[in-house]
């Protein structure tokens, strides 16, 4: 009888962020803090520092921003297209009884935000920021449902990791095909030769990590002098590890743990650190107002929520998909609402989307403020609902 692939990577993911999320909200303080104090200019020339080396048209040389954003933020990727390869293979997008749920929900969470962002910025110097809303936070969401500890029903939270890895596919699709500016084609083809030589290995069921940890820093390098963004090459080098249908520990698993806590306790806190970094001015609340702000707010706040619902609910009733073990149209109007935490993601997409310092500064600040109302009202709304369920059980 065929063995399952070991669950407990899931479980040392989920927990790590539960710690990740508490050193993610500090940081996003201490990017605050600084940027409204007397180490602001400091700070940002800190950031821009160039750091590295250049041997004839070889360069490494980028500023530390870039490092981080482009550098430690494709490692981060690199976990994701782990992550969306194990479900793929094992987990809640296994089959398409299983993933038809969170895949439908997560559509209707991208494409309504979208639509909302587009309608207030359409014919506008912002418009090509649709992308923005479109995305959730993946540590920040699980966080607020680890605080809901058993309020809600277990499936929830694997329904709400598979909605939001799926999200995440989505949010690196956009990526690639949206906000990529200009093709080096030379580069390029490098780059897809070192991917055809990863799949090689993969065939061959080769499972030395380094085999593929050493391309993929050159997978990396050409991918981003191609002129795409460089943390698809994380994506791209995730989905060539190889693993297994066995309890056996895989090179994909053993690299998914060997990365879950680096990224959730250095990564994504040294992200924030650098790109929250929000000084406030005058006006600045009034431009939650302006259709950049209200794209943004009601995309991810509202966007979310009713895209979930809704394309969650017509799966349902059209009999492709069934609702979690022990869920109800509240929960997942809840979950909805958490996947409203757009944050990282968000931020990310946003300093692609802008070339404008001050649109990527009001950018940061609706999705700032987005994410609390989202996070807040959705575990309010949350624990509301599980009160009054536990009210009506006990009565009965």
């Amino acid at each position: 009888m065929k063995k399952r692939i070991n669950l407990s990577i899931f479980k040392a993911f989920f927990n790590s962020k539960k710690l990740g999320s508490v050193l993610l909200l500090v940081c996003v303080v201490a990017s605050l803090i600084i940027a409204n104090s007397g180490y602001a200019v400091s700070f940002a020339d800190f950031l821009a520092k160039t750091i590295g080396f250049k041997i004839s048209a070889f360069h490494l040389d980028y500023s530390i921003a870039t490092w981080i954003n482009d550098g430690l933020m494709a490692i981060f990727f690199l976990l994701v297209g782990l992550e969306i390869k194990r479900e793929l293979i094992e987990g809640e997008l296994s089959s398409l009884k299983k993933a038809s749920l969170p895949v439908l929900a997560a559509i209707g969470g991208m494409l309504v935000p979208a639509v909302i962002y587009a309608l207030f910025n359409k014919n506008t110097v912002t418009a090509n920021g649709w992308g923005i809303p479109m995305a959730t936070d993946i540590a920040f969401a699980l966080a607020i449902v680890a605080l809901l500890e058993k309020n809600v029903p277990s499936s929830l939270k694997i329904f709400l990791a598979a909605l939001a890895i799926v999200d995440d596919l989505g949010a690196i699709l956009v990526i690639a095909f949206f906000y990529t500016e200009q093709i080096h084609w030379n580069q390029l083809f490098i780059a897809a030769g070192i991917f055809a030589l990863l799949l090689v290995f993969n065939f061959f069921k080769l499972k030395n990590l380094l085999l593929y940890l050493i391309p993929g820093v050159f997978l990396w390098y050409f991918v981003h002098h191609s002129g795409i963004h460089a943390t698809i090459a994380g994506v791209l080098l995730a989905f060539t590890i190889p693993t297994n249908d066995t309890a056996e520990l895989s090179p994909l698993e053993k690299l998914e743990h060997a990365l879950t806590q680096p990224v959730a306790l250095v990564i994504m806190p040294v992200f924030a650190l650098a790109n929250t970094n929000i000084t406030f001015v005058n006006g600045m609340v009034e431009g939650l107002a302006s259709p950049l702000g209200l794209g943004i707010i009601l995309g991810l706040f509202l966007g979310k929520t009713i895209g979930i619902t809704l394309m969650s609910f017509i799966a349902v009733k059209l009999k492709l998909a069934k609702l979690p073990t022990g869920a109800n149209w509240k929960h997942i109007t809840g979950m909805g609402m958490l996947a409203g935490i757009g944050f990282t993601m968000s931020i990310f997409i946003a300093m692609l989307s802008f070339n404008d310092a001050a649109h990527i500064i009001e950018s940061k600040f609706a999705i700032l403020c987005a994410s609390v109302i989202s996070g807040v009202i959705g575990y309010l709304f949350l624990k509301s609902v599980s009160k009054k369920y536990a009210k009506t059980a006990i009565r009965n």
